[in-house]
C-alpha cells in the first residue's frame, strides 16, 4: 500500500492557526485532561486561553523571532504556552523538566531565549544569572524566587498578535535540541510547514486514524518531538481529547485506561515491557477500550509487540522518526493483512527514501543503492525535514546533502517494501527512547582532575534498552578503585540528568582511537563483559 496522499494541503498553514480552527470546530468537546492536578480543560477554553496568553506575551515585550523557553511537565499549561508563542510570533525552545543546571543554561543561552516559562520545582537551586538574553522568568503554579506569575500572562490586555512576515516554510515553530547522529545537543530549526506537513502525512489516507472520537493517554514527554508532534499535535487538530501524565506510572496509567476509556496510546519499548509484566501481575486492566499503541524513539525487539498483543489484546503499530523530521518517516499498519509488527512499515506520502551502501555512506561521494534485502544507511527527503541545526551549519552540512538527510542508520526494505532498523551507524545511546550523546557525557568527566581522557558507549540493557557505560583513563598520581568510580559518577550526576549518567565506569590504560584521534567505540563495546 503506497501512501501518497496527505490529510489536506499544508502550504502556509501556521500550526496556531490549525489548533485554533479546531477550537472553534470542537468547543464544547474536553480538549484536555491534566492528571497532574485533575483539571480538565474544553476546546473553546483552550483557544481563549492561548489567544490570552499571546498576546499577555506580546504585552510582556516578545517580539516576532525571539525564543521563548517552556522548561515544565506534561501540563495544561505546557500545551498552552507552546501554542501561544507560535502565535505571538516566538520560536519555542522546549527543555527537559529533569535537566540539571549546566544543561539549562547551554541551551537557554545557545538558543538565547529571552522568557523561561517554568515552575519552581523545576527551577530550584538552578542559577539563571549571566545568561544575557533572558529577561523574564514566569512561573505556573509555584512561584520561584525572582519570577512572576503565569497567571499574569493570562490577564486582558489590549496587545495586538502580529501578523506573519514570512512563509510558514519559513517560520520557525520549535527548536527542540537533538545531538544528531553524533556530539553536543543542537538546536532542530523546525518551521510551521515542517510540523503541520508531517501532522497531515500522519493523518493522511493509509497512515494512522486519530479521530475526534478517540481518548489519547500520553505519559511521554511533550518536550520531546514525538510527544510533541506525534499526539499533541494531532490530538487537537482532529478533536481528539488528550489525557495528560507527568511521567509514567503503572498503577496511574492503568486507572486512567479505565476512568477515561482510553483508545490509543503511545509507547517506547521499555514502558511496552513494563506494561507487560503489569499484565502478567494481573495489574493491567482487563477490561478497556484501548484499541492500538503507537511504538516509537527506539528499536522494537521483534518478540515484544507479540508478547504485548498476546496479553493485553492491543495491536502494536511501530514507527520511526528523528526530531529532524518532525518526527515521523515511516509507521506500520494494523490492518492483518499488512500487520508486521516488527517492521517500521512503510514511508509516509511524499517521504523518499534511498538505502545507500556503506562504503558510499563513508565516503559520502557516488551514492550507490542496495539491492532488495540488504543493508545500508536510510537517506530521505520530504516537507517534514529541518530547516538546519541553530547557529550550526557545518553540523547542517553533514546531514543535509543536495535536499537528502543522511539518518545514520542502518535499515533494509524486504520484496514488499518494509523497512526495518537493523544497526546504527551514529554514536548515540538509547536510554528508555531518550537519546544521550557520548560527547556530552565525555565532555564533562574530562572536567574531574583525575580524568585524562575518556569514551562513552551503550552497552546493551532488558529494561532500558541501552545504559551508558564510561571508559577512562586516569592521570598520574590517580588509582582506579571502587571509590574512584562512584566518585566520577557522582560528578556526572551533579551536572547531568539521569538518564545521561554511566551506570558503570570502567579503568582502561588507554582509551582506543583512530590515527586522527577519533574514539574507536565498537572496540571500547568489544570491551563490555
Amino acid at each position: 500500500m503506497l501512501r501518497s496522499q496527505l490529510y489536506a494541503d499544508p502550504d502556509n498553514v501556521f500550526l496556531h492557526d490549525a489548533i485554533l480552527a479546531s477550537c472553534r470546530r470542537h468547543g464544547e468537546k474536553t480538549a484536555l485532561v491534566d492528571a497532574s492536578c485533575g483539571r480538565r480543560v474544553g476546546y473553546a477554553e483552550y483557544g481563549e486561553k492561548v489567544e490570552a496568553l499571546a498576546r499577555g506575551l506580546v504585552a510582556a515585550g516578545v517580539k516576532p523571532g525571539e525564543v521563548v523557553a517552556i522548561f515544565l511537565c506534561n501540563s495544561w499549561e505546557f500545551c498552552a504556552a507552546y501554542h501561544a508563542a507560535t502565535l505571538a510570533g516566538a520560536i519555542p525552545t522546549l527543555l527537559n523538566p529533569t535537566y540539571r543546571e549546566r544543561e539549562v543554561r547551554h541551551q537557554l543561552g545557545n538558543s538565547g531565549a529571552v522568557m523561561l516559562i517554568t515552575d519552581r520545582s523545576n527551577v530550584d537551586g538552578i542559577n539563571l544569572a549571566g545568561l544575557p538574553g533572558l529577561r523574564r522568568v514566569y512561573c505556573t503554579r509555584e512561584q520561584g524566587s525572582g519570577t512572576q506569575v503565569f497567571s499574569d500572562l493570562l490577564k486582558p490586555v489590549s496587545a495586538m498578535l502580529p501578523l506573519p512576515g514570512v512563509s510558514s516554510q519559513k517560520t520557525l515553530a520549535a527548536l527542540p535540541y537533538s545531538s544528531g547522529t553524533t556530539g553536543m545537543p543542537k538546536g532542530v530549526m523546525l518551521s510551521h510547514h515542517n510540523l503541520v506537513a508531517n501532522v497531515y502525512q500522519l493523518l493522511g489516507p493509509g497512515a494512522v486514524t486519530f479521530s475526534a472520537a478517540d481518548n489519547i493517554l500520553c505519559f511521554l514527554p511533550l518536550y520531546h518531538i514525538y510527544g510533541l508532534n506525534v499526539i499533541l499535535n494531532p490530538a487537537l487538530m482532529m478533536g481528539a481529547t488528550l489525557v495528560l501524565m507527568p511521567r509514567f506510572n503503572v498503577p496511574q496509567l492503568a486507572s486512567l485506561i479505565t476512568e477515561e476509556a482510553i483508545t490509543m496510546m503511545p509507547l517506547v519499548p521499555p514502558a511496552m515491557n513494563a506494561l507487560c509484566l503489569a499484565a502478567e501481575a494481573e495489574e493491567f486492566p482487563k477490561k478497556h477500550t484501548v484499541q492500538w499503541v503507537k511504538s516509537g524513539a527506539a528499536p522494537l525487539a521483534p518478540d515484544l509487540p507479540r508478547r504485548f498483543t498476546a496479553l493485553t489484546g492491543i495491536l502494536v503499530r511501530q514507527g520511526y522518526g528523528m526530531t529532524e523530521a518532525s518526527p515521523v518517516t515511516h509507521v506500520g499498519y494494523l490492518e492483518p493483512e499488512l500487520y508486521r509488527p516488527d517492521s517500521i512499515g512503510h514511508p509516509l506520502a511524499q517521504t523518499d527514501c534511498r538505502i545507500v551502501g556503506q562504503e558510499s555512506a563513508d565516503s559520502g561521494k557516488s551514492v550507490a543503492e542496495v539491492a532488495v534485502g540488504e543493508a545500508g544507511e536510510l537517506v530521505m527527503r520530504g516537507p517534514q525535514f529541518m530547516r538546519g541545526y541553530w547557529k550550526e551549519p557545518d553540523a547542517t552540512a553533514a546531514v543535509l546533502r543536495d535536499g537528502w538527510y543522511w539518518s545514520g542508520d542502518i535499515v533494509t526494505r524486504d520484496a514488499e517494501g518494509f523497512y526495518r532498523v537493523v544497526d546504527r551507524r551514529k554514536e548515540m545511546i538509547k536510554y528508555k527512547g531518550f537519546p544521550v550523546a557520548p560527547a556530552e557525557v565525555e565532555a564533562v568527566l574530562l572536567e574531574h582532575p583525575a580524568v585524562r581522557e575518556c569514551g562513552v558507549v551503550g552497552r546493551s540493557d532488558a529494561a532500558a534498552g541501552e545504559i551508558p557505560v564510561a571508559f577512562v583513563a586516569l592521570r598520574d598520581g590517580f588509582t582506579s578503585c571502587k571509590k574512584m568510580e562512584e566518585e566520577l559518577c557522582a560528578f556526572v550526576a551533579e551536572r547531568l540528568t539521569r538518564y545521561k549518567q554511566p551506570r558503570e565506569v570502567h579503568f582502561v590504560e588507554v582509551v582506543p582511537k583512530t590515527a586522527s584521534g577519533k574514539i574507536l567505540r565498537r572496540e571500547l563495546r568489544g570491551l563490555i563483559r
